[in-house]
C-alpha cells in the first residue's frame, strides 16, 4: 500500500487571485460565515498546506490514513484533490491503477501500475455533466429551449407516448424514462444507428414529470438532440466547448493510446468478451456507442476537473476562458425538483445529496458520481470542491459502495473549516461516525434552572442534538423542550435539532424544573449507521444555578 502526493502540474501551480464575498475576509474558512455567490472570475488554482487556506489540516490528514486503509478493499486505487477559495490543500494517491490480469488473478508486483496523482480515470456517470454543460451552451446559443419538448428536435422521439417529454425534463430526470435501454444497446442493436434509433423508440415507464428516475437513457437522447442541433458530434462538442478552452488537457473520450501508461484499468469483462478493460469506457452501452456517449465515456484526471469545478465556482470562467455565464452556472445550481424533494436537480448536476456529499451538503451544493467509483462536490456556500476518482471496478464490480469514501473526503473539507462560537469564544464539537453517540453531561445542579446556549447544527435530518435531564443520577434520562431563534430556526418547542442547512448559530433557551435529588443536564448527539453532515457545536453555555464542570464522551473543545 502505497500513498503519494506530488507537487501540482503546470495547468494548477500558478498564482491565483483571492476571492472574496461582502462581509468575508479573503482566505476566510468559516463554514458558519458561508459565502453568497459566485468567486472572483479571476479566481486561479494554487497549491498550498491546509494552514494556507485557514484550515484545521487534522481532519485531511486523518481522512488520508483511512484513504489508504481502504485499499484493496474498496478500491486498488485512489486519487483525491480538495480545495478551498482557490487553494488546492490536498492532492494524494493511493493503491494501484492497475493491478489485476483478470477477474482473480494479481499481477506479479513489478507489473502492477501505483495509482499517481496524475492518474486518467474512467468517470462514468461524472461525464453526463460534460454533456449538461454542452447542452446549458445550446440554451444560451438559443438552439434549445428548455420547456420545449424534445420531439421538435428529433421528430422520431414521439413515438411510443414521448411527445410530451421536454429538454427540462431529460436534464432533471423527470422525463419518465427507464434508467437503461432494454435490450442493452451493445447486446441487442447490431451498429450504431440501430442503437440510435432504440434510443429514440424507447417506452417511458412514466408519464413525463410525475416522478425522478435517475436514467442513462435521458442524457443518451439528449446527446442526439445536441448532436442535431448543432450538426457537430458530442466529443466535439465537449472538446471546443469545454475542455479546450479550459485547457483540460487530459479530458476526453476514447483516451489515445500514448496516454495508456497512466489510465486506471476497470474490469475484466468476460460478456462482452473485452478482457480487462483499460483505456475504453467501462461501461457497456457507451462502448456500443463508440465510446462517446451522453452518459458515460469521458476520461479525466482530478487536476482537470479541479479547474473544472474553480470555473463553476467562478460563475462559468477560468483564465479568462468563459464556457457558461453566470445565469448558464445558476441554472445548473438552482433546484428544479422541488416537488421531488430528495431529489434536488439542477441542470445536470445534483443538488444536496448528503449520502455522498457529507459535511459539505447544502441546498445549492453541486456533484454527480460515477459507477467507476468516481465522485464531484461542489460547495459555493464554502468555495470548496471534492474529488475522489476511483477504480472500484478493478477487476470486478461485486465492490463495496465507495459512498463511505465520497462522504469522508467531503466531511474532511467541511471539518477542517472553522466554526466560531458568536461570542468568539471556544466551542464544544462533536463530529463522530455513524451509529455512535456522544454526550456532554453537567456537574450535578440544584433547584430548577434555566439554560441558555448557542448551537451550530449540521447534520442529516435522523442524526440529532437533544438537551436531557436527569433527576436519578443519570439513570434515566428526559428530553427538555427547547425553543429556538436564529436564521432557519424550527418554530415552536422542539426536542431535538438535526437538519440544518443554512449554515447559522442559534440561540437556544429552555427552562428545567429541578429536584431534591439534585439535577443533571447533557446534550446528547445521535447518528444512524448511514450518513451525517459536519457534526454539531454547543457553545456559550449559561445556568441561571452558575457555572459547572462538564464531563464531555465524544465531544471536544474546539
Amino acid at each position: 500500500m502505497r500513498i503519494r502526493a506530488l507537487a501540482l502540474p503546470a495547468v494548477l501551480a500558478l498564482a491565483f487571485a483571492m476571492t472574496t464575498s461582502a462581509g468575508a475576509a479573503p482566505n476566510s474558512a468559516r463554514f458558519d460565515r458561508p459565502y453568497q455567490g459566485f468567486a472572483l472570475a479571476g479566481t486561479v488554482l494554487h497549491a498550498g498546506p491546509p494552514a494556507a487556506a485557514g484550515l484545521n489540516p487534522a481532519p485531511i490528514d486523518a481522512f488520508n490514513k483511512q484513504l489508504a486503509a481502504w485499499v484493496p478493499s474498496i478500491y486498488p486505487g485512489a486519487t483525491v484533490l480538495l480545495a478551498h477559495n482557490g487553494v488546492v490543500v490536498d492532492r494524494t494517491a493511493t493503491g494501484e491503477a492497475v493491478k489485476y490480469k483478470d477477474a482473480t488473478t494479481q499481477l506479479p508486483p513489478d507489473q502492477q501500475v501505483p495509482a499517481r496523482t496524475d492518474t486518467i480515470y474512467d468517470l462514468a456517470s461524472l461525464s453526463k455533466l460534460f454533456t449538461s454543460i454542452v447542452a446549458v451552451q445550446q440554451l444560451e446559443a438559443g438552439r434549445i429551449a428548455l420547456d420545449t419538448p424534445v420531439a421538435h428536435y428529433l421528430p422520431e422521439f414521439a413515438t411510443n407516448g414521448k411527445a410530451a417529454i421536454t429538454i427540462e425534463q431529460l436534464l432533471t430526470h423527470t422525463s419518465g424514462l427507464a434508467p437503461d435501454p432494454v435490450p442493452s444497446l451493445w447486446q441487442g442493436y447490431p451498429d450504431i444507428p440501430s442503437r440510435e434509433k432504440a434510443i429514440l423508440d424507447a417506452t417511458p415507464e412514466a408519464p413525463a414529470g410525475t416522478k425522478y428516475e435517475y436514467s442513462d437513457l435521458n442524457m443518451l437522447t439528449m446527446q442526439l438532440v445536441l448532436q442535431q442541433v448543432t450538426g457537430k458530434p458530442l466529443d466535439e462538442l465537449v472538446r471546443k466547448g469545454i475542455t479546450e478552452p479550459l485547457h483540460m488537457v487530459d479530458t476526453g473520450y476514447n483516451p489515445p493510446a500514448s496516454k495508456l501508461d497512466r489510465i486506471a484499468a476497470t474490469e475484466f469483462e468476460a460478456s462482452p468478451p473485452r478482457g480487462m478493460v483499460r483505456g475504453s469506457v467501462h461501461d457497456e452501452n457507451a462502448w456500443a456507442m463508440g465510446g462517446v456517449a451522453g452518459h458515460a465515456g469521458v476520461f479525466s484526471t482530478a487536476d482537470d476537473l479541479a479547474v473544472l469545478a474553480q470555473a463553476i465556482l467562478n460563475g462559468g470562467v477560468y483564465r479568462g476562458h468563459r464556457i457558461l455565464s453566470e445565469h448558464g452556472v445558476h441554472l445548473m445550481q438552482v433546484n428544479f425538483n422541488q416537488k421531488f424533494p430528495d431529489d434536488s436537480h439542477g441542470l445536470g448536476f445534483e443538488l444536496d445529496q448528503i449520502w455522498y456529499m457529507g459535511g459539505l451538503s447544502g441546498p445549492d451544493t453541486m456533484g454527480h458520481t460515477g459507477f467507476t467509483g468516481t465522485s464531484l462536490v461542489i460547495d459555493p456556500r464554502s468555495r470548496s470542491f471534492a474529488i475522489l476518482l476511483t477504480n472500484r471496478v478493478h477487476p470486478t464490480r461485486n465492490t463495496p459502495s465507495t459512498n463511505g469514501a465520497r462522504r469522508a473526503a467531503a466531511e474532511a473539507l467541511a471539518q477542517a473549516m472553522t466554526v466560531q462560537a458568536p461570542g468568539g469564544g471556544r466551542s464544544w464539537f462533536s463530529g463522530q461516525g455513524g451509529g455512535t453517540t456522544s454526550t456532554l453531561t453537567t456537574g450535578t445542579l440544584h433547584g430548577s434552572v434555566s439554560v441558555s446556549y448557542e448551537a451550530f447544527v449540521n447534520t442529516e435530518s435522523t442524526d440529532l442534538l437533544t438537551l436531557e435531564a436527569s433527576t436519578d443520577g443519570g439513570a434515566t434520562w428526559t428530553a427538555v423542550p427547547v425553543t429556538v431563534r436564529g436564521q432557519g430556526a424550527p418554530a415552536g418547542a422542539q426536542t431535538a435539532l438535526s437538519g440544518q442547512s443554512v449554515r447559522a448559530w442559534w440561540q437556544v433557551r429552555a427552562q428545567v424544573a429541578g429536584s431534591s435529588n439534585g439535577l443533571l443536564l447533557r446534550w446528547r448527539y445521535t447518528t444512524d449507521p448511514s450518513y451525517e453532515g459536519r457534526g454539531v457545536n454547543v457553545a456559550d453555555i449559561r445556568l441561571s444555578c452558575g457555572p459547572t464542570t462538564f464531563t464531555p464522551v465524544g465531544w471536544q473543545l474546539a
